[in-house]
């Protein structure tokens, strides 16, 4: 049974195919065909309604797993992913691109874990990192591949800089004059050649929150499209500098190709520029940003958008003989992931009518930073007409909220209820606010259920200031 208007499985997928780098491009071009089949099939999220064999209820399951069972298992708020959501995502975005060199390089700010890094290292995937603590995340999951990373991010230090040269990264995004400045000097000191790509502000709006919304001048991000040329140029005759590829992202959270196409075209434009002038460009990095529909309606195809995404990026490229790079967070494991909370309260306020559930905005903070809608369901349903309520935790803030005047089944004290499309940005964003320990996460793949994260404790949270008691 779908859950409301999604289409979802009912069991797991197969696992996607291998797929290796040789030197630093895709080649698992056999494989990844064998993929088609399930591609075509691809559905917007693992969790399907199923009958207990115990209980005979119908309860929520990803897979093979009761959600309930996890809650009894690991306790709540509990982060639980999909792996073989995540690898089917993954074998999306090669498969979509056949023919081309390139690599898929995951937005590590989206989801940090570092089984899910692990995970993804074993198929071949790059990383997108946006500091040096996500630099040692990538290098303790999967230290094979340094070679297959590239470092994005407007602020980086001196420090984190040297880090990175010392593991030999695939290419620093550079996202203004003075960085350009700082890692040259970095690498003549370290006598390391620093492969670079200027990150250009094509100047291209993209549809999004304005938070997220990154490819405009008005932005802090990336460099003016129409300097990038004279700073290569000058770059030219720095020995410790190689000018490796160009780079753009235009935001998040974007549903049309459209803006995607019309970013890649200027910087196909900027690429034919440099050529010209002696400057032989490697690689294009397209960024990340595709976006995924929170609401699941039942047109949202994921394989469908990729292709989509996929054909504008190529179509702008054209005849250019590069390796693409691509930086999908969310699209990866926003849809693999949910959060389980247990209702604590039903609390009746006037007219209004309010679930307090033991998770709350330190957990996830999207709803309250963003006004992100989640779809929020019940684990094991009850009877009963919908009715409509605020969905909400415990925390100290009007802020602490989930979802308002949201219709869902009727809910008792001690019902479980999951917070969909959760798995980025969720756990990344979490804090110890109101001193609530974080949640546990668990990563299921197939038959199997892994604890990635255990609970914090208190005596986490105290540990660091005891010393000064």
């Amino acid at each position: 049974m779908p859950i409301g208007s999604a289409q979802v499985r009912s069991q797991s997928v197969p696992d996607a195919p291998s797929a290796r780098l040789k030197g630093r491009t895709y080649s698992g071009i056999s494989q990844a065909k064998s993929l088609s089949k399930s591609s075509s099939n691809s559905s917007a999220r693992p969790f399907a309604y199923r009958e207990a064999k115990a209980t005979k209820n119908t309860s929520l399951y990803c897979g093979k797993h009761s959600l309930a069972a996890l809650a009894k298992r690991y306790g709540t708020p509990l982060y639980i992913y999909s792996a073989d959501q995540i690898l089917e995502r993954l074998a999306l975005f090669q498969e979509a691109l056949i023919g081309r060199s390139h690599l898929v390089c995951y937005a590590v700010k989206a989801n940090s874990a570092l089984a899910i890094l692990k995970l993804l290292a074993s198929e071949g995937a790059g990383f997108d990192i946006v500091s040096g603590g996500e630099l040692q995340r990538v290098l303790t999951a999967a230290p094979e591949a340094a070679g297959r990373v590239v470092f994005s991010g407007v602020g980086k230090t001196a420090e984190e800089i040297d880090q990175a040269l010392g593991a030999d990264i695939l290419a620093f995004n550079v996202e203004s004059e003075a960085e350009l400045t700082l890692l040259a000097s970095r690498a003549a000191k370290r006598k390391r050649k620093a492969r670079f790509a200027l990150r250009v502000n094509p100047d291209v709006f993209a549809e999004t929150h304005p938070y997220i919304s990154t490819g405009l001048r008005e932005h802090k991000f990336g460099i003016d499209i129409r300097q990038a040329r004279r700073i290569y140029n000058e770059a030219k005759g720095n020995r410790w500098l190689t000018a490796y590829g160009v780079s753009v992202h235009i935001g998040s959270q974007i549903r049309s190709a459209e803006p995607f196409g019309a970013a890649m075209e200027r910087v196909a434009k900027l690429v034919r520029e440099l050529a010209r002038d002696g400057i032989a460009i490697q690689s294009v990095d397209a960024g990340g940003g595709l976006g995924i529909d929170y609401h699941a309606a039942p047109s949202f195809d994921p394989a469908a958008k990729v292709q989509e995404y996929a054909a504008a990026l190529t179509t702008a490229l054209g005849d250019l003989n590069l390796t693409l790079l691509l930086e999908p967070g969310r699209f990866l494991v926003a849809q693999a992931g949910a959060l389980l909370a247990r209702v604590l309260y039903v609390k009746h306020n006037g007219k209004k009518t309010f679930v307090v559930t033991d998770t709350g905005m330190n957990d996830l903070i999207r709803p309250a930073l963003y006004q992100a809608y989640h779809e929020i369901v019940p684990v094991t349903p009850r009877g009963g007409r919908a009715t409509v309520v605020d969905i909400v935790g415990p925390v100290c803030e009007t802020g602490d909220f989930f979802a308002r005047d949201r219709k869902i089944k009727p809910v008792e004290p001690g019902d479980l209820v999951a917070i969909l499309d959760a798995g980025a940005y969720g756990m990344v964003q979490t804090s110890n606010y109101n001193t609530r320990p974080r949640p546990a996460e668990v990563l299921l793949h197939g038959p199997d259920a892994t604890l990635i994260r255990r609970r914090e404790t208190m005596a986490d949270l105290l540990g660091p200031e005891l010393a000064a008691l």
